[in-house]
């Protein structure tokens, strides 16, 4: 039987890995994802669904992605995902992609899109702070049932 004592030198002797896969991560950015298919596909005729949840849902899809493989702190990786949102949201608002010479259909045109909102910053903010509150209630309970 381990002791607490017992553990924590096992683990201090350990060098800390930075990559390592998480199934859970992944199987959640796999979810995600084919949830921002299903929108994209099948309800771009329900225009707040795709405006609003989808980039709720773009949030908790890179938030997985970059999970799946490093094992980094998940508030910092929810305040860079913020960061790059909003920095993809810039480079809208200085219509960076038809600078580079992107045009519509391309696929980069796409990704870095044309039109900033304030409305998608507070979506990728939402969609940021119910993650971090998610991660937060899922260690408090596994701390619970430990």
């Amino acid at each position: 039987m381990q002791t607490g004592a017992d553990s924590l030198l096992r683990t201090s002797s350990q060098p800390a890995r930075l990559f390592g896969l998480s199934p859970w991560h992944l199987a959640l950015a796999l979810l995600v994802f084919a949830v921002e298919v299903f929108i994209a596909t099948r309800l771009p005729h329900v225009s707040w669904v795709r405006a609003y949840l989808g980039d709720v849902l773009v949030v908790v899809l890179l938030y997985a992605m970059i999970r799946s493989v490093l094992r980094i702190n998940d508030y910092l990786v929810l305040l860079a995902v913020f960061v790059f949102a909003c920095g993809i949201e810039m480079a809208q608002y200085f219509h960076v992609a038809e600078r580079l010479g992107y045009v519509r259909g391309d696929v980069m045109y796409t990704v870095i899109g044309n039109t900033f909102s304030w409305g998608d910053i507070v979506c990728y903010a939402v969609g940021c702070i119910a993650t971090g509150v998610i991660v937060l209630l899922s260690r408090a309970l596994f701390r619970i049932h430990r």
